[in-house]
């Protein structure tokens, strides 16, 4: 498997106004808006390649009180993303449980699919 490498200039920049081009991403932006995020993309807005390096070259996978996390040091700062972290920043929709149809109903669609 070869090296994975970014290039110097990845994720250089973050246009967070919402032009007519924008059609379809707007909950993104709303979403990147409202975030911490959001400061990091104005006001330090490139990425850089040694933060992502520093990151996945001292990435450990650990189990704390049944919880799968990772945990990396970047710039000497501790770094921890859990489930229940990425859910927190993130904010995903479905805290309730992801709703399913049930086997009646699936075999009933694929019947009309022909």
């Amino acid at each position: 498997m070869t090296t994975l490498t970014f290039a110097d200039v990845h994720n250089m920049f973050a246009f967070l106004a919402k032009p007519s081009e924008s059609e379809g991403f707007e909950k993104i932006i709303d979403f990147l808006n409202a975030n911490p995020i959001k400061y990091a993309l104005t006001a330090n807005p490139t990425v850089y390649t040694s933060c992502i390096d520093q990151f996945w070259t001292t990435a450990k996978a650990r189990n704390i009180n049944k919880e799968a996390q990772i945990h990396a040091k970047v710039d000497g700062k501790k770094v921890i993303i859990s489930k229940t972290s990425i859910k927190r920043y993130i904010r995903f929709g479905y805290e309730g449980g992801v709703d399913c149809f049930s086997n009646e109903v699936i075999f009933e669609q694929l019947t009309l699919m022909g």
